[in-house]
């Protein structure tokens, strides 16, 4: 394919998914200079593309004039202004599916991403389990755009460049001499969530150390959680509910190590270049999600035959306990966070 060509990009959700999406367009945007890419996504993740030169953001909005198959049509005929000469459909839900079927049947070319589902379900299926290393997600949203005959050769490598704050964040850094730690501790499905008892045990050692704490990611009854622990452990900060996405990303970037879950603010960090310790539950590195440039040495999770047995965290443990998270000690992970600060 020639190298003056408009590439709309699909990938609606979910947070996490998004991230993964700009680390990959970033690299793709550097080795593909001349390419334009339109990238259609919630308004809500736009501040992840900030930066990505030759690429404009397109707002999809599901709920109200981009519902249902009208809805979709209608952000067909706008999106059709800018002459696209390729679809990149890196969701392949049932909204991709129908927007880019409108693109196709006026002749346009499109690829879609193979998720592949019979091997993650070979690999979380309780008999007959095949384990062993998936395909990274990464690598797969590449693969669209190596089918459409662009060269992209992912790094996998962290790159760090700080970013200029706000003057409020900027007060939370006052300390020069301490190591700046971010907390992801919650996560879209309780499933993946650390228990909640000992990740305040990590927070209490990790203050205790002198680290300087930030905790992200949330709602209103994660925000008052995140405030408890605030009021109850010197250096510690909450700042869900307080800054936008934009400046938690500007945060993210100025920090030493973020931990997180097998969630979206692993994923955040890792588009900031910003090396991760993650806890894993049910969920598994495996399957593909690990954050882009982060070290599987850097997960912390338990052995067991049953594990992984969920793709995307929404189902139980089957270890035999409530949550196969509980059978890590806190210790263990401040151990982690204590060795990755000293390297």
């Amino acid at each position: 394919m020639a190298s003056s060509e408009k590439i709309i990009v699909l990938r609606f959700s979910a947070m996490g998914d998004v991230a993964m999406v700009a680390s990959v367009l970033r690299e793709f945007s550097v080795q593909n200079p001349t390419v334009e890419m339109i990238m259609v996504s919630r308004p809500a993740f736009e501040p992840f593309f900030d930066g990505i030169k030759n690429l404009m953001f397109y707002p999809i909005q599901p709920k109200t004039i981009h519902k249902g198959v009208l809805g979709l049509f209608k952000l067909y005929k706008a999106l059709k202004r800018y002459q696209p000469s390729a679809i990149a459909d890196l969701h392949d839900n049932i909204r991709s599916r129908v927007l880019s079927s409108f693109f196709r049947l006026s002749g346009i070319k499109i690829e879609r991403m193979d998720k592949g589902r019979a091997e993650k379900k070979a690999l979380t299926r309780t008999k007959d389990k095949i384990f062993k290393p998936l395909r990274q997600t990464v690598e797969r949203y590449a693969d669209v755009f190596r089918n459409l005959g662009f060269r992209v050769n992912l790094s996998h490598k962290l790159s760090k460049s700080p970013k200029k704050m706000s003057d409020r964040a900027e007060t939370l850094f006052s300390n020069q001499n301490s190591k700046k730690i971010g907390i992801s501790p919650f996560a879209q499905h309780v499933y993946k969530v650390y228990p909640i008892k000992k990740m305040e045990h990590v927070i209490s050692a990790l203050s205790k150390t002198g680290y300087e704490l930030f905790i992200f990611g949330g709602g209103i009854a994660e925000q008052e959680i995140a405030e408890n622990w605030h009021k109850r452990y010197s250096n510690t900060h909450n700042l869900i509910g307080n800054f936008s996405l934009r400046e938690e990303l500007a945060i993210i970037s100025n920090l030493d190590l973020m931990l997180s879950m097998d969630s979206s603010g692993m994923h955040m960090a890792s588009l900031e270049g910003i090396p991760v310790v993650s806890i894993w539950g049910p969920t598994h590195p495996y399957a593909g999600f690990l954050g882009y440039g982060q070290s599987e040495g850097d997960c912390i999770q338990i052995d067991h035959p049953i594990r992984p047995n969920s793709i995307y965290g929404n189902k139980p443990c089957l270890c035999g306990v409530d949550n196969c998270m509980d059978l890590i000690e806190p210790k263990t992970i401040v151990n982690k966070i204590n060795e990755k600060l000293n390297e």
